[in-house]
């Protein structure tokens, strides 16, 4: 997978550091017992992938493969398996 670049956008980056910031906020709410404090923690959790879907909409994230490219990659990998 590492060729693909697969998440190495920004909109991929800033929505799961929002995510990770609320998943610990509320393993601390959770530990404290705050209620509250937990469901807004998972609020921000939401949060992260709205932003995420945001980013990516206004052009952050990686574009999708037109159809000649796929048709490449395709026969590519088919010629490739074919030498093997």
């Amino acid at each position: 997978m590492a060729g693909s670049a697969h998440g190495h956008t920004p909109a991929a980056w800033t929505g799961v550091i929002i995510s990770f910031i609320g998943f610990c906020a509320a393993g601390v709410f959770m530990v404290a017992a705050n209620s509250p404090g937990f469901w807004a923690s998972i609020g921000v959790i939401l949060l992260g992938g709205v932003v995420g879907l945001g980013m990516k909409a206004a052009g952050m994230g990686m574009p999708k493969d037109s159809a000649a490219v796929v048709a490449a990659r395709e026969a590519a990998t088919q010629a490739t398996v074919a030498k093997a």
